[in-house]
């Protein structure tokens, strides 16, 4: 499996003419792709347009929220439960983050990337193999992030290059974030923002959508078109591959302008860039990185109040593929903060992030049906948050950096504690400003908040 390094860069405009040509019957929205940097003689992407748009897909019909989900079934026996690898503050200030990996059992907390002051690494996600960790990093120059990937034993960090020639018009505020690499280790889904900021001051970025590329940073693709017709409309993130590598979850943030405004959802699009589809209702409110079951029958995912950072709400919840049987594996009303979760390679445990009255986020597990929730870590003060669940081994932790093991919840019921109030600091998962990051507008967060999409 090869790791994502700093590979020759391909420019993704002849890649996306040959997709324009041959993707018959993609249900996108399209028009007006802006150019990504295109050599002299070849077709700007500013020209290339989807075959068939459509116009937005509706929701898929959805059972009423607040029913237990059902647990997932039996994926494969040979799954090994490995490290858990997540992002944490790195100073009391909280303003930098890293890559840290943990055991399953919470103990043996290692940080895997060392950031420049003030950068912040981000939404880790493992190689196949359990090999390599990729990332994004955040430049606090810039505010805009970059693809990076470490080896999970740590090391040396070695950054993609971006997609577009710096300087290029078509290239301005370009931002890529969330990798993810697909089943078979051959392609790395992750989310583009790119363009000029919204002239009426809401610092909204015109341009984002999802795309793909071999794990050394060629083959580029775009998979979506879903901001062609409508710059500054909202912002594509959080990729995340079905078991078979033929569908991809992500998530759709809509902006002040976006229809509906200021909303979020989960969204559903084939491997090959056709079936596009909205997975959950607006109103449910669901964002960051959603994951698969093992056994590909249940999608995990994590809902957000409409509120400011500190306001307690949301919920974990799972769906079916089809957009079916929408339950809840927290309780609800919420008086905690929820962040993202994913499922154990076996399929039989869940990591998330939650976050107690007037405490930083730490890591908690539980059953594929909400119940037998234990606390995995007891270090609010680093904000563990955006958990992934991989087969790399654990290595022996020396016995002064064992941390306590898992407690298990008070609640005689198994589901998660409605105990802890709502977080009086801003959420571990709220987004950081649209300005750097190319996404829907958010409320100005404090500087201990963590970021987002």
């Amino acid at each position: 499996m090869a790791r994502i390094t700093t590979g020759t860069r391909q420019s993704p405009t002849g890649r996306a003419r040959t997709r324009a040509s041959a993707g018959a019957g993609l249900l996108l929205l399209g028009a007006l792709l802006t150019g990504c940097g295109a050599e002299p003689g070849e077709i700007p992407l500013s020209e290339i347009r989807p075959e068939t748009p459509t116009a937005t897909p509706e929701a898929t019909p959805a059972a009423t929220p607040g029913v237990v989900g059902a647990a997932v079934g039996a994926p494969a026996a040979a799954a090994h439960n490995g490290l858990i690898v997540s992002r944490a503050y790195t100073d009391a200030a909280r303003t930098s983050t890293a890559i840290v990996t943990l055991s399953p059992d919470g103990t043996g907390q290692h940080q895997v990337t060392q950031p420049p002051a003030l950068a912040l690494d981000d939404r880790p996600d493992w190689s196949p193999d359990g090999a390599t960790i990729a990332f994004d990093r955040t430049d606090p120059q810039t505010g805009t992030a970059r693809l990076w990937t470490v080896l999970t034993a740590g090391g040396p960090e070695h950054q993609v290059n971006q997609l577009c020639d710096s300087g290029t018009a078509d290239c301005a505020n370009e931002d890529e974030r969330a990798p993810a690499f697909s089943p078979d280790g051959k392609q790395v889904a992750f989310s583009r923002s790119w363009g000029a900021l919204d002239p009426s001051g809401s610092h909204q970025i015109q341009y984002s959508d999802l795309y793909l590329m071999t794990p050394e940073g060629t083959d580029v693709q775009r998979l979506t078109f879903l901001t062609n017709d409508k710059p500054y409309s909202g912002a594509v993130s959080n990729p995340s591959w079905s078991p078979d590598g033929k569908q991809l979850t992500f998530e759709y943030r809509t902006s002040a302008t976006g229809q509906p405004a200021n909303s979020r959802a989960i969204y559903v699009v084939s491997a090959d860039g056709t079936g596009l589809r909205q997975l959950t209702p607006w109103e449910l409110r669901a964002g960051d990185r959603a994951d698969w079951s093992p056994d590909g029958t249940q999608i995990l995912f994590t809902t957000y109040p409409a509120d400011p950072d500190n306001a307690p709400g949301g919920g974990i919840y799972t769906v079916h593929p089809d957009g079916s049987a929408v339950g809840a594996l927290t309780p609800a009303p919420s008086d905690a903060f929820y962040g993202a979760a994913a499922y154990a390679p076996d399929g039989k445990s869940i990591v998330f992030a939650q976050a107690p009255a007037g405490t930083g986020a730490d890591l908690y597990s539980m059953r594929p049906d909400g119940t037998g929730v234990a606390r995995l870590t007891n270090s609010a003060d680093k904000w563990l948050s955006r958990p992934a669940w991989g087969t790399a081994e654990a290595p022996a932790a020396p016995a002064d950096q064992v941390q306590a093991t898992a407690q298990p919840s008070d609640q005689a019921s198994g589901q998660a504690s409605s105990a802890p109030q709502a977080p009086q600091a801003p959420r571990p998962d709220a987004q950081q400003p649209a300005q750097a990051q190319g996404q829907a507008p958010t409320e100005k967060p404090q500087p201990e908040s963590d970021s987002d999409e």
